[in-house]
């Protein structure tokens, strides 16, 4: 029981983590879309590794519910 409960601590804790890459992405992008002037392609790759990053954490997030990692709540109900 104290393997499974490490286990879902550290899987948490890589979610927040690319999370928090995923936010660092989007800033990214916004910077880059201000300040450069000339015809760059930085913001259109910041914004395509946050797509992809985004959809890794949607994918992760339904491994967690599948492996019974996470635990949603029953929201109206």
């Amino acid at each position: 029981m104290d393997r499974i409960n490490h286990v879902e601590t550290v899987y948490k804790g890589a979610l927040v983590v690319v999370l928090l890459v995923v936010i660092f992405s989007l800033g990214q992008a916004l910077y880059f879309m201000m300040t450069d002037k000339d015809d760059d392609k930085r913001t259109v790759w910041a914004l395509t590794r946050r797509i992809g990053l985004s959809l890794l954490l949607i994918g992760m997030v339904a491994l967690g519910i599948w492996m019974g990692w996470l635990h949603p709540h029953d929201v109206g109900q």
